[in-house]
């Protein structure tokens, strides 16, 4: 069996999908590929295949001809998402599937609509073997998602080259965003933003409160304007915990921003600061300098996309753990905040 082709160079190729599903962080990398994606394939109907969660990313997103989810997770409905899952798939009749998720689910579905009359003439993954027939010889180790991906573009020759992720921000967050920083007095290039939570059930990928706000002070007293913390409703605590430790200058918008608020926030600030969490992808769709702070997970997976984006971890034996329990947490107890802010002056 071949596993590579000239895709865009096949006229037959009209109707593509691509599968996309979750985490958050991985569908925001994974706007890079769309986007790649896109420009290989010039003229032809793109479809994009998410979950639900997710799918109001793309509601102005002019890539796509049709964006689609099927609640695929749903504990107690996993059998008839997937039969619903292949009803509108089968219906599609598409040329081109681009897997971008490649995890079991994907790949026993696609193996069901073959094995049931509906073979895609070209079905791309990351993997060489049934059910892709486009797939690359190796993959980069230690595997990023989006270099497992790139590779499998590579494949079929689509060139893989957008530098970072790309959102279509509709016009009212961005006029949103803008009052924000005009209500605040955020002045372009006068303030940080820190992203200082993650979903609770990783917390330990947080830096911790009283650490970020020693560094909140210290930025400060060197001139800073502002620093402006973002977060979701799980970060809420950690970011008030923040706030009481610093003063009037500290602006506290977490549970205020929508997720398309936060790229136009970014964009005129003078550095992020961010735990390994779902909205740093979300930030790196701007050129703002990013610095992520790495404690039990490893960075050449988890750093988002960008030449603008660095990451810091200690240098301990069992950094990369994954744990989700710790005793002694010293992954991020050997960043201190002196340390962070040494690296934050190469920004300057």
């Amino acid at each position: 069996m071949r596993y590579c082709a000239d895709l865009p160079a096949d006229p037959a190729i009209r109707r593509i999908l691509i599968i996309k599903w979750s985490a958050m962080g991985d569908v925001i990398l994974a706007t890079a590929l769309f986007e790649d994606i896109a420009q290989a394939f010039p003229g032809r109907e793109i479809h994009l295949n998410t979950l639900p969660a997710w799918q109001r990313l793309f509601a102005e997103d002019r890539r796509f001809q049709k964006v689609f989810a099927v609640d695929l997770r749903h504990p107690r409905q996993q059998f008839a998402a997937s039969l619903e899952w292949l009803k509108q798939v089968r219906q599609q009749h598409y040329d081109l599937v681009i897997d971008l998720q490649c995890n079991d689910r994907s790949r026993l579905l696609l193996g069901l609509l073959g094995l049931t009359g509906d073979q895609i003439p070209y079905r791309l993954g990351n993997r060489q073997q049934f059910p892709y027939n486009i797939a690359p010889t190796e993959l980069p180790q230690p595997a990023h998602t989006i270099d497992r991906s790139r590779a499998a573009l590579q494949a079929g020759n689509i060139s893989a080259t957008t530098p970072r992720p790309v959102l279509h921000i509709p016009d009212a967050h961005r006029a949103r965003a803008q009052e924000l920083l005009a209500a605040h007095g955020l002045t372009p290039g006068q303030f940080a933003i820190f992203l200082p939570g993650c979903n609770a059930n990783g917390y330990l990928k947080r830096w911790g409160a009283a650490r970020y706000a020693v560094l909140a002070n210290q930025l400060h007293q060197e001139g800073l304007e502002r620093i402006v913390l973002i977060g979701g409703p799980d970060e809420i605590e950690e970011c008030q915990d923040i706030a009481q430790a610093c003063g009037p200058w500290l602006v506290n918008l977490c549970g205020q921003t929508a997720i398309f608020d936060i790229p136009p926030l970014c964009e005129p600030a003078h550095f992020i600061v961010t735990n390994d969490t779902g909205t740093a992808h979300l930030a790196a769709a701007t050129s703002t300098p990013m610095l992520v702070l790495c404690g039990p997970t490893d960075p050449r997976r988890v750093k988002p996309l960008g030449d603008n984006v660095v990451t810091l971890q200690a240098d301990l034996p069992c950094i990369n753990c994954y744990r989700k329990t710790c005793s002694h947490h010293s992954c991020m107890a050997l960043l201190t905040p002196s340390r962070v802010l040494q690296r934050l002056r190469k920004f300057t």
